[in-house]
């Protein structure tokens, strides 16, 4: 997918995830759009693409959440990079396997932002609250079932026949 498409899909998709998630009353839970979205990107996007998308995606998540400046943005890039070299052991063809895919990073990104969130806390006898993973986890891989289609569509719509004079 390109860049600009990406960016836009991004913008879409976290808007309609949180407008789900509020009309839907989840307090524990969220659906990770956009860790669906860099699952993709690690699957089939070029290395200089797929980091800079995943930067621009985290980038947005970072302004939409809330959470500390560069968290989101950081794991976004980590995550397509890990994603990267575990696609390079796991064939990842259908929507099944995109969908456990998409849930094992998942699982990696809301560790990691849910320590580090953790670590900037000021009272540090506070825990951090992993008794929602299990919803965001699922509502992941219903998402990851239902945008699979469309990535592919985009997908192909991005490529060009192969020639000089197109």
């Amino acid at each position: 997918m390109k860049f600009l498409v990406t960016v836009m899909l991004a913008l879409v998709l976290l808007t309609l995830e949180s407008v789900f998630v509020q009309q839907a009353g989840l307090v524990l839970g969220r659906v990770d759009v956009t860790v669906v979205l860099v699952a993709f990107l690690a699957l089939r996007a070029s290395l200089t693409e797929g980091a800079c998308s995943a930067f621009a995606v985290g980038y947005l998540l970072d302004l939409m959440s809330g959470q500390p400046t560069g968290l989101f943005t950081f794991l976004a890039v980590f995550t397509f990079l890990v994603g990267r070299l575990v696609a390079s052991f796991v064939d990842v063809r259908g929507p099944v396997a995109f969908a456990l895919f998409a849930m094992g990073a998942d699982l990696g990104h809301a560790l990691l932002s849910t320590f580090f969130t953790w670590l900037t806390l000021k009272d540090g006898s506070t825990a951090p609250q992993l008794s929602g993973m299990p919803v965001q986890l699922a509502l992941t891989g219903v998402a990851a079932l239902l945008l699979f289609p469309l990535f592919k569509r985009f997908e192909v719509a991005q490529e060009r026949p192969a020639g000089l004079l197109r």
